[in-house]
């Protein structure tokens, strides 16, 4: 290979780095603003599939005051509402809700998943 061509193929590698750089947000803790009954089931979603299709239950205001969702897991109970496993020792799961750059990102934290929220407006937690 010429040296003019091994120049041209570092500078390319170069470039499509610093642009891949460069385009990289950071993630920014976030919360839901504007939540509509779209986003609403949106979100119920995102968490339910992160959890195997588990069918999950959401305040109507998840993720409006804090960019932290932690889901319980749910407790069987027999037909008198007694447990049926005694003590719970599943642990609850925990999703952050981030801006990455204009998008609104849904991170499974056990797993590191990371869902794009398309109906979902958010805003960066204000800090204190």
């Amino acid at each position: 290979m010429s040296a003019l061509l091994r120049g041209v193929a570092a500078g390319s590698v170069f470039l499509l780095t610093a642009c891949v750089a460069l385009s990289a947000q950071p993630d920014i803790a976030a919360v839901i603003v504007h939540p509509t009954a779209a986003s609403r089931a949106e979100l119920s979603r995102a968490v339910s599939v992160a959890l195997q299709g588990a069918p999950v239950t959401l305040a109507d205001d998840a993720l409006t005051r804090d960019s932290l969702l932690i889901i319980e897991p749910s407790h069987p109970r027999d037909a008198s509402g007694l447990p049926l496993n005694g003590r719970e020792r599943r642990k609850p799961e925990q999703f952050r809700l981030v801006k990455s750059g204009a998008r609104c990102v849904l991170i499974h934290q056990g797993t590191g998943k990371r869902r794009v929220l398309k109906s979902t407006t958010c805003e960066p937690v204000a800090r204190t």
